[in-house]
């Protein structure tokens, strides 16, 4: 396992830099936290493993909560539990102990997949509940063409979902998220029909994923995205996104009972 950022984080991003935005940009959408509530079922004791700020931890179960990064325990509003500080490869509890247990937006962060995943099954007596990206979908949304690079570094982080299922074992079901147009949960593809997000320095260091890309492709995007937001070329191009209910982009539940 690789050494942890000073503030605790323990993947590839230090989350002292950006914590201060992000519960700002990344709130909880609630028709995504329905579908994760959903394939938790019956649960009642539910574990949060790279926990963050707290969204999509539902209110009405015993939820514990996993968390690394200090500044990013200090984002978790007073109303959710305290973050357990511990990493999804060295998960201290004992086996069976939860009903069962979930991860959103946090496995392609973590240093040892299958590491992570196979505590997340130890602990874990009934249903696992991922939520991630499929890899290979991520070319669907329009920024592939406006800052690729961005693109391809979220495509090499996040772990191809066949990979999450094999590790989980058991049956495994692969959901489709659909991501609203007025999504509330700001990550990139959450804005495929306000662009004009984008040009936001702060939603942009909510993603992770722009913090490992140089200053001069930040600098590119941002000045071609206003000249044919200006100059109409993008609206030409994906303006019916401003207008579409739905976006059928990377967003996949994983359910492995």
């Amino acid at each position: 396992m690789s050494d942890r950022h000073p503030d605790g984080s323990a993947g590839d991003v230090d989350y002292s830099g950006i914590a201060f935005p992000y519960p700002s940009y990344r709130q909880p959408d609630p028709r995504i936290a329905a579908r994760i509530v959903g394939a938790l079922e019956d649960a009642r004791s539910v574990l949060n493993v790279g926990a963050g700020a707290g969204s999509y931890e539902p209110l009405d179960r015993d939820v514990t909560a996993v968390e690394p990064s200090a500044s990013m325990r200090k984002q978790r509003p007073t109303h959710l539990p305290v973050a357990i500080d511990a990493v999804a490869e060295m998960l201290p509890f004992p086996d069976g102990h939860f009903d069962a247990s979930m991860a959103t937006f946090t496995v392609h962060q973590w240093s040892d997949l299958a590491q992570g995943l196979a505590e997340m099954r130890r602990v874990t007596r009934g249903t696992v509940v991922i939520l991630s990206c499929d890899p290979a979908a991520l070319d669907r949304f329009w920024l592939h063409e406006y800052a690729p690079e961005v693109i391809a570094i979220e495509g090499a982080r996040y772990p191809a979902l066949d990979r999450i299922a094999a590790a989980l074992g058991g049956d495994v079901d692969i959901r489709p998220v659909p991501i609203p147009l007025d999504c509330r949960d700001g990550f990139n593809e959450a804005y495929y029909g306000r662009p004009e997000m984008l040009l936001d320095a702060g939603a942009r260091s909510a993603c992770s994923g722009w913090s490992f890309v140089e200053p001069e492709v930040v600098e590119r995007f941002v000045a071609t995205l206003e000249r044919d937001l200006e100059n109409g070329v993008w609206d030409a191009r994906f303006g019916h996104f401003r207008t579409q209910a739905e976006f059928d982009g990377p967003l996949r539940l994983i359910v492995a009972k």
